[in-house]
């Protein structure tokens, strides 16, 4: 899928990309992926999880690593932004896990995750990168998946 862009005047806040969906057929957890900013040099790209009801999927950070692995968000490295900070998520639900006999910290519903990044150039770029998660319900989990995303970055009106 293309995301398709209109003009926005240079004042106005920046809106990159709209949601871009993953097609994930037969996957309990789809993803969208966006990056907004209001200022010239300053952007924030979210990453959105859409979890069916029953499902759940893993926090950042995990209280242990002897259960199920924790969702990984990479950037790749570009000359044409860079991070700041880490990636921000909202509150887990924490609980006692049957399926890994463990406690862990998980989401349900659609968590958006967030990356602040600090634009290094006017022209247009990318910024790629991946999304690596483990999902489960009641009775059963799903192996790791990693999705890839790339977000495109129109120039900067003059």
């Amino acid at each position: 899928m293309r995301p398709y862009f209109c003009g926005v005047p240079a004042m106005l806040s920046l809106v990159i990309l709209i949601a871009s969906l993953i097609p994930q057929e037969g996957h309990p957890v789809r993803w969208s992926f966006q990056a907004r900013g209001g200022s010239p040099t300053e952007m924030v790209v979210q990453l959105e999880a859409h979890i069916e009801h029953g499902w759940y999927m893993y926090d950042l950070v995990l209280p242990s690593d002897e259960g199920p692995l924790p969702t990984e968000i990479r950037f790749s490295p570009s000359e044409a932004f860079s991070l700041r900070g880490g990636v921000v998520g909202p509150a887990p639900k924490e609980q006692y896990d049957p399926n890994f006999a463990v406690q862990v910290r998980y989401h349900s519903g659609s968590p958006t995750f967030q990356q602040r990044i600090q634009r290094h150039t006017t022209e247009a770029f990318q910024i790629m990168g991946e999304v690596e998660f483990m999902c489960c319900n009641d009775v059963s989990c799903l192996p790791p998946k990693v999705v890839p995303f790339v977000i495109a970055v129109p120039a900067q009106s003059q």
